[in-house]
């Protein structure tokens, strides 16, 4: 029987916060790095996308950050993206009682982030950019932060922000307890365990490419004029699509070529507004498009339900943009499709991506049949949740529960019955659910 969040030494009052929520089973990332993050060990922890790694450091920075002074924060989370900033704190503030919990990312306007900071942050959320340009302005002095977390440091590395995240880190107190979380643990990310934590334990979850394995892999090869031909038709058979881009103004582009053909879609990427970025995805969550056109910026971080499938309408820059963009779909046993849309020219830099994964998917001509499987042949938007660790986590707890109380009913107060529907009544049940998505 695995150990309860109160066995792992999780106060009370987080346990009940918790329960709450309906989340009473520690994932594995959990189990393995709650003891250690919670007595101030140095944790380098390798957990892949939704393995539930937010409240493995959560719990213990709400457990042990004290109180904080006007523009002084006591912890510190950084954070690549915005949205993965905004969904930390969002978790973080669901359990974490009187610790006040802030954000601070670019995008939007700094009064309220000034007001927050001057009133006290306990622990801080922030994006390394807009967190320096505050530093800069004297609104943020974090010679007090004893505990930092480094989340999607890969992610970090690949956007270049690990200069940021050492001058930020060199700031921070000499005495501090510093956890890293990141998918691989490799170059830059090496450096930032060997100069800026003491005698880490490492706590290594999951498979080393668990979001590849879980999809359907389709690479067709296609002219670049006929790309959006392709990509409309497999939206069209697909279901809800996030379709990737190398640049912003492709992104763009591809939004009002899709529309000319047909498809409801919005773009999100590092030139539009946060709030721009939060409406397309809460757009696409409702299913109010079909699309989300995207540069690697939603690859972490933001997990919507139910994507059906992942097409790289440009190929990404190396294997590891290919396994962070494909984890969108197939997510939580659902199934997915991957397609690729290969110009003729850029067949060897794919076999590259392929020998470093390990597919085997050969490259064929276009062909539609692939993705009915997983498809459900509707144009019709359906409604999708954009979900983050703790809702899955809640999810799967009350599956269980539904599963002990049916296998402990009283086999004879609850009795099966021969009486079946009348059909008209079953074909109204099946015509809502189908209205429903």
């Amino acid at each position: 029987m695995p150990p309860t969040f109160a066995q792992l030494g999780v106060p009370k009052s987080i346990c009940h916060a918790l329960a709450r929520r309906g989340i009473t089973q520690p994932f594995e990332i959990q189990r393995a790095a709650m003891v250690d993050a919670l007595s101030g060990r140095d944790i380098c922890g390798h957990a892949p996308t939704g393995s539930g790694k937010t409240l493995a450091f959560g719990i213990p920075l709400v457990a042990n950050a004290g109180h904080a002074r006007p523009y002084k924060p006591r912890a510190l989370v950084l954070a690549p993206t915005r949205e993965l900033s905004h969904q930390i704190m969002t978790e973080l503030r669901s359990f974490s009682g009187k610790t006040r919990v802030a954000v601070v990312y670019g995008g939007v306007g700094y009064g309220p982030q000034f007001g927050a900071l001057r009133r006290g942050v306990d622990i801080l959320v922030a994006c390394p950019g807009r967190l320096e340009d505050l530093i800069d302005q004297r609104a943020v002095d974090l010679s007090a932060v004893e505990q930092v977390v480094v989340d999607e440091a890969d992610r970090m590395a690949d956007m270049g922000f690990i200069p940021a995240v050492r001058r930020l880190l060199d700031q921070t107190s000499s005495k501090r307890q510093t956890m890293l979380f990141s998918a691989t643990l490799d170059g830059a990310v090496r450096s930032l365990i060997r100069d800026y934590q003491h005698d880490p334990v490492r706590h290594e979850v999951g498979a080393a490419t668990p979001d590849v394995v879980a999809a359907d892999h389709v690479f067709w090869t296609v002219a670049r004029v006929d790309r959006i031909k392709v990509t409309a038709q497999t939206i069209d058979a697909a279901g809800s699509t996030i379709v990737f881009s190398r640049t912003r103004h492709g992104c763009d582009r591809i939004v009002r070529q899709l529309d000319r053909n047909g498809i409801r879609a919005a773009s999100i990427h590092g030139k539009r507004s946060q709030n721009q970025r939060t409406r397309a995805l809460r757009d696409f969550a409702s299913g109010k498009i079909q699309a989300l056109v995207a540069t690697d910026v939603v690859a972490r971080g933001i997990h919507v339900e139910d994507v059906r499938a992942i097409i790289h309408f440009d190929l990404p820059a190396d294997h590891k943009a290919y396994l962070h963009r494909s984890g969108r779909t197939a997510r939580a046993g659902r199934s997915g499709i991957v397609v690729s849309l290969v110009p003729p020219d850029q067949v060897r830099d794919l076999q590259h991506i392929k020998r470093r994964l390990g597919l085997r998917h050969p490259i064929t001509r276009v062909d539609l049949r692939a993705i009915q499987p997983s498809a459900q042949g509707s144009r019709r938007p359906q409604s999708r949740k954009v979900t983050t660790d703790s809702s899955r986590q809640h999810r799967d707890s009350r599956q269980r529960r539904r599963s002990r109380r049916h296998t402990g009913r009283n086999k004879y107060r609850h009795r099966p019955t021969n009486r079946r529907r009348s059909p008209s009544k079953s074909q109204n049940r099946h015509a809502a659910a189908d209205q429903l998505g």
